[in-house]
């Protein structure tokens, strides 16, 4: 049969298949392998760029949650006050929809750091002192409670990063939830729910958060070919594609079980939400920018993928403590906030890490975004003043020879690395002005001390 023109392949894909597939009689397997064989493979990538191209879009329709937020309204643990639910696409927490889907339409990007100082520290508000027990026992409560699998090779993959000696990881986002957690407890009585067994609940919701972010990295890597993760062996380098894969789908749904467990509605939607924003992002990433997008859409671009797939983990996870407490509406924000800003300004330092880190910090070679052909803050912000030298570079994602080199020239000798230091900073103010609606305590001086060792860090 004579291979079809991409066009016709376009309408073909777009209208043929969609009325066969609603055309039970011819609904069957073989249809589509018989069509497969004749669409040639320009049709396929100019669909695949279709797609990537509509998932992509800020405002696109795949992502779109337009459905009625009137039917009914929820107290702060997620159960209806009318004890009836009239449809089933409501949204858990109508009160709280901005924050689930947070329009993302500031960046601070005009911004100037002012230079927030932070409470002298002490054994007292030390971060990683006043969490070092429970980080201790974390990945060992992770294995013995949370992984359980009959197949001892998906097991061992699952909880690679957990085993001992594995898992150096920084481990940020439990301790952001464990320290928020205990720093809320002095606003006890701006809580509407007193639980039993709170602490034990937020306990386990960051364990949940850890589970999420490490199978997003053994996708993650997959993806990108990564040979390396932490300083050890990336997971499908040591059990192959197939199975980091596997490994990362079952600690999600582990992670999903006991989510549900903690017999919170609110908080599942909540945390849920995580998992469709590391899609999202992980699609912005393969997308990229489009040839001759202004700096200013390569930029916001940059950092909308940057909160789906490292802030939104955060922001929602710390949301969720403050959900499990019961708290008002004015606490839920501050723990949103000041893990979204956070999360922010984690990345930005990231970024300029893979420029100025050693690759035995880092755990991960250097230059590894470049090389993997992405423009991240630092080559932005230096195409900004070498627009003629960096755009080419960035449009064809640094493919020929020599362009990683000649963009990382570009970049010492531009103020690209500083202008990213210093939008970090000012994302770092925003989360410890949010937090400081807390009531003043070790815990949360030892937030605000987390969000400095942020900024400095080296790995």
């Amino acid at each position: 049969m004579k291979a079809i023109s991409t066009q016709t392949g376009k309408r073909l894909l777009q209208h043929g298949l969609r009325k066969q597939i609603q055309s039970r009689s011819h609904y069957h397997p073989r249809n589509f392998a018989s069509m497969a064989s004749f669409v040639t493979d320009s049709v396929k990538d100019a669909v695949k760029s279709s797609l990537l191209n509509e998932a992509a879009k800020p405002d696109s329709k795949l992502w779109s949650d337009d459905r009625s937020t009137s039917a009914s309204t929820t107290t702060a643990n997620g159960s209806y006050n009318n004890g009836q639910h009239e449809n089933v696409n409501d949204p858990i927490s109508p009160a709280r929809l901005q924050m689930l889907h947070d329009p993302l339409d500031e960046w601070y990007l005009e911004q100037k750091p002012q230079g927030f100082s932070a409470p002298e520290i002490s054994d007292r508000n030390d971060p990683f002192i006043l969490s070092k027990e429970d980080m201790k026992t974390l990945s060992q409560s992770i294995r013995a409670d949370l992984i359980g699998s009959d197949h001892p090779v998906l097991s061992k993959a699952a909880s690679y990063f957990f085993e001992e000696g594995q898992d150096g990881g920084k481990k940020v986002r439990p301790m952001m939830v464990l320290l928020l957690s205990r720093a809320m407890q002095l606003n006890a009585e701006k809580s509407e729910m007193a639980r039993p067994d709170l602490f034990q609940a937020q306990r386990r919701l960051a364990e949940i958060s850890e589970m999420i972010h490490t199978a997003s990295l053994f996708h993650d890597d997959v993806i990108d070919g990564a040979d390396t993760r932490r300083g050890a062996p990336a997971v499908h380098k040591v059990f192959g594609n197939k199975m980091a894969i596997l490994a990362g789908d079952y600690l999600l749904a582990r992670a999903s079980i006991f989510l549900a467990r903690l017999r919170n509605v609110e908080v599942v939607e909540t945390m849920s939400t995580i998992i469709e924003h590391l899609v999202r992002g992980e699609v912005m990433q393969m997308k990229g920018s489009d040839v001759g997008d202004s700096d200013r859409v390569r930029m916001v671009q940059y950092l909308r993928k940057n909160f789906y797939k490292t802030a939104s983990l955060m922001a929602n996870s710390c949301k969720s403590a403050a959900i499990l407490g019961g708290y008002n509406d004015e606490v839920v924000a501050a723990a949103y906030q000041y893990g979204k800003h956070l999360g922010i300004a984690f990345q930005l330092v990231d970024d300029v890490l893979d420029y100025d880190g050693s690759a035995s910090a880092m755990g991960k070679p250097a230059l590894s975004d470049l090389n993997a052909g992405l423009a991240t803050a630092p080559v932005l912000f230096a195409a900004e003043m070498y627009p003629n030298d960096l755009n080419k570079l960035i449009d064809r994602k640094f493919k020929e020879d020599g362009d990683v080199d000649t963009a990382v020239d570009f970049v010492r000798k531009s103020d690209g690395i500083q202008r990213t230091k210093d939008l970090a900073q000012v994302h770092v103010e925003i989360a410890i002005e949010a937090i400081e609606e807390l009531e003043q305590s070790d815990y949360r001086d030892s937030l605000i001390h987390l969000a400095h060792k942020v900024i400095d860090r080296t790995r």
